[in-house]
C-alpha cells in the first residue's frame, strides 16, 4: 500500500465506544485480509494518517505499536513503515525487507486543486519578494488587511472576473484573508452561532465541513446534478448555503446562469446567506463568462478568493467581499482576538500586480492548462471516455459504475506511480457520485503525456 491518503479509503465512528485507535488498527487488519494491503506495502507515517484521519498522532501511533507488537507490521529506520504479515493465501515476503515493485514516493501526481507553481516566473518571484521587503516593518495591526492590498485585489476581480465592487472604496468593501480555508474557518466562528445550519454542496469541500463543525455548526449536504447544485432540494431552514459554481469542486459543473438567479432569489426569499467559493474562476476555455453570484446579490453572497491556486498556497493571501454586516462582524471579530491575514503575502501580490507580473502569469496559466486540458481531453474521448467539467478549472472527472472500480482505480494507480483522487473522499456521508478527477496542473506535460495511456487501461478493464 503506497503512501497515499486516497488509497487508505478508512473511516473512523466518532460516536462509537470502540477507541478510535483500535478501530484504526481493525481497520487496517481487514485491509490486509481483504488484499488491499500486502506484505511488502508501505504504510503513511503516523503523522500524515493523522492528519488524513483528522485525529491526534497519538491514535494512530497506538494503532501502529499495537499492529507492531501483532507483527502485522515492521519499522525500518529512514525508510519507513511496512505490512509484513500477508492474508490467507498470498505470498509472504521477508520480514522488514519492502517489495521491490513498492512505488516510490515522488508519485506523478494528478490531484485537483494543485497549483502550477512551474509556471512562475522565478525571476519576477524574486523581485516582488524583494520589494515587499523593502517596505518598513508594520507598527500596528491590519484587521482588514493592507489598504494597498485591498486596492490591487478589487482591480483584479474588475480585470479578471468582472466584478465591479460596489457600496464604497475597495479598501472599505474588501477584506483580506489567508485563503478560502481560513475565511471559512472565521465565518464559522465570528457569523454563525453553534446549532446554525449550513449546507454544503455533496460531493464538496470537506475542509468547509470541518472548519463548520468544529464550532458547533450544523452541515447539510446539498445535493448536485451534472450542471451543479440543486437549488430546489437545498435543505429549508438553513442560515446559509456554501457553493463553487465556477468550477464545482470536485465534480467540475459550471452552474448555469438560470440555476444561478434562482439561487439568489430563493436565498432571498428564505434569508440566506450564499458563500461563494470562486475555485478556479479565473480558469475557462472556450466559454462565455458567467455571471458571479456576488455581481448578481452583493446583499446577500459572501465572495471568496484566493491566490492558493493560481500561485501557491503558501502565499497564504485571500480575499473576502460580502455584505456591510457581514463584514462588519468578521472585523470585529478580528479586532476581539487580534487576529487577521499575515500582511507578508498581501504585499508580494500588490508587488506583481503592480508590475504586471500577475497579469502576465495569469496569461501564461490560461495558455498553458488550455493546452494541457485539450490533450488530457482528447486522449482520454479518443479512448472512448467521456470527461466532466472540461470547459473551466484545472481538471477533470471521469465517472465510474461503482465505489469498487473507483477504489481499485485509485489504488492501481498509485501503485503505477500516479497520484490521484477519487470522488468518495469528497463526500460527507455514503458516496453518491463514483470516479476519479485528473489534475493537470501538478505534474510537467511530459509526466502527463506518460501516464495517460496506463490510466486509460486502469479506466477500461
Amino acid at each position: 500500500m503506497p503512501e497515499s491518503d486516497d488509497a487508505l479509503l478508512i473511516t473512523l465512528d466518532r460516536e462509537a465506544r470502540t477507541p478510535l485507535a483500535v478501530q484504526l488498527a481493525d481497520a487496517l487488519r481487514a485491509a490486509a485480509a481483504a488484499g488491499q494491503l500486502r506484505a511488502g506495502d508501505r504504510l503513511p507515517s503516523t503523522r500524515t494518517m493523522a492528519s488524513h484521519l483528522k485525529v491526534s498522532r497519538t491514535v494512530t501511533a497506538a494503532a501502529y505499536d499495537q499492529l507492531l507488537a501483532e507483527g502485522w507490521i515492521v519499522g525500518k529506520h529512514g525508510s519507513g513503515t511496512y505490512v509484513t504479515t500477508a492474508p490467507p493465501g498470498s505470498s509472504p515476503v521477508p520480514s522488514g525487507r519492502p517489495r521491490t515493485d513498492a512505488p516510490s514516493p515522488d508519485l506523478v501526481s494528478l490531484e485537483l486543486g494543485r497549483p502550477w507553481v512551474g509556471g512562475l516566473d522565478r525571476a519576477a518571484w524574486r523581485r516582488a519578494w524583494r520589494a515587499a521587503a523593502d517596505n518598513e516593518p508594520l507598527v500596528r495591526h491590519h484587521p482588514a488587511g493592507l489598504p494597498e492590498y485591498r486596492e490591487a485585489v478589487a482591480e483584479h476581480l474588475l480585470r479578471h472576473r468582472g466584478l465591479t465592487i460596489r457600496g464604497g472604496l475597495a479598501t472599505e468593501a474588501v477584506l483580506a484573508t489567508g485563503g478560502t480555508s481560513a475565511a471559512v474557518a472565521e465565518l464559522a466562528v465570528s457569523v454563525f452561532q453553534p446549532g446554525d445550519t449550513v449546507a454544503v454542496e455533496e460531493p464538496g469541500y470537506r475542509r468547509t465541513v470541518e472548519a463548520l463543525k468544529a464550532v458547533g455548526v450544523q452541515v447539510l449536504p446539498a445535493p448536485l446534478d451534472r450542471d451543479g447544485i440543486l437549488v430546489d432540494q437545498i435543505p429549508s431552514g438553513i442560515r446559509a448555503v456554501y457553493c463553487s459554481p465556477a468550477h464545482q469542486y470536485p465534480l467540475g459543473s459550471r452552474l448555469p446562469a438560470a440555476r444561478r438567479v434562482a439561487l439568489v432569489e430563493r436565498a432571498r426569499r428564505e434569508g440566506w446567506l450564499i458563500i461563494e467559493d470562486d475555485y478556479d474562476g479565473e480558469l475557462r476555455y472556450d466559454v462565455a463568462p458567467l455571471p458571479l453570484l456576488a455581481a448578481l446579490a452583493p446583499d446577500v453572497v459572501v465572495h471568496l478568493g484566493t491566490t492558493s491556486k493560481i500561485l501557491t498556497p503558501t502565499l497564504g493571501a485571500g480575499w473576502l467581499v460580502g455584505p456591510p454586516e457581514v463584514a462588519g462582524t468578521l472585523l470585529a471579530y478580528r479586532e476581539r482576538t487580534g487576529t487577521g491575514p499575515a500582511p507578508a503575502g498581501q504585499r508580494v501580490l500588490v508587488e506583481l500586480a503592480r508590475n504586471g507580473d500577475l497579469g502576465r502569469h495569469l496569461r501564461r496559466l490560461r495558455r498553458e492548462l488550455s493546452e494541457r486540458r485539450v490533450l488530457v481531453v482528447e486522449t482520454l474521448r479518443a479512448a472512448g471516455i467521456p470527461v466532466l467539467g472540461d470547459d473551466a478549472g484545472s481538471h477533470v472527472v471521469v465517472l465510474l459504475p461503482s465505489i469498487e472500480k473507483e477504489r481499485s482505480v485509485v489504488h492501481q494507480a498509485t501503485r503505477l506511480g500516479v497520484r490521484m483522487d477519487g470522488l468518495e473522499r469528497h463526500h460527507t456521508g455514503p458516496s453518491r457520485w463514483h470516479g476519479v478527477a485528473i489534475g493537470y496542473t501538478a505534474c510537467s506535460r511530459d509526466q502527463l503525456i506518460s501516464v495517460l495511456p496506463p490510466l486509460i487501461d486502469l479506466l477500461t478493464t
